[in-house]
């Protein structure tokens, strides 16, 4: 059980060891944005599907969001695998002895802001040779003229994002009784 949680988990915040099969060299910038410039407080119940290869599979993510805290629980049947903490300034971070190592918390926090965070805000931490482009439905994350990170917004409440230095797809659903999606 425990090891069909760390795979689950793995899978779903990048899998790190066959990133160099998967990925085309390339690294995504950081954005490490501050809570605040979110612009508003958030609490989402969110049900995420990743596909990598030909896996697929279902969590769910508790997320919380205000002027001076990121807060993101990921469990996988019922257990809690990783929770984060961001402030603006440092990234903490509990996980489950049975986390792999492979599990980046920094790579799930650049993904939660890429897609939710206001496009003026993440294109200020983009590095000169990095682009944005936002058409409100389509968010894309540029470099040598080429997509490496994309959002689509499907409706109020689901996005679908394409990692594809990663390597792989995420579609995320909020769940009722939280907010929509920003």
């Amino acid at each position: 059980m425990q090891r069909l949680i760390a795979l689950l988990l793995a899978v779903l915040l990048t899998a790190c060891a066959s990133q160099a099969k998967h990925a085309p060299g390339i690294a995504l910038p950081p954005l490490r944005l501050a809570p605040a410039t979110l612009g508003k407080e958030l609490a989402l119940q969110q049900r995420l599907v990743f596909r990598f290869g030909s896996q697929v599979r279902e969590m769910d993510a508790l997320l919380e969001v205000d002027a001076r805290d990121v807060r993101l629980a990921v469990q996988a049947m019922g257990r809690t695998g990783v929770t984060l903490q961001w402030d603006g300034a440092q990234l903490s971070e509990q996980r489950a002895p049975w986390l792999p190592s492979a599990v980046r918390s920094e790579r799930v926090l650049d993904d939660v802001q890429f897609s939710l965070w206001p496009a003026d805000a993440v294109r200020a931490a983009l590095p000169p040779d990095w682009t944005l482009s936002d058409n409100g439905s389509t968010r894309e994350l540029l470099h040598g003229g080429r997509a490496w990170l994309i959002r689509e917004r499907v409706n109020a409440t689901t996005l679908q994002v394409r990692n594809v230095a990663d390597g792989y797809d995420l579609t995320i659903e909020s769940v009722a009784g939280g907010d929509v999606l920003p």
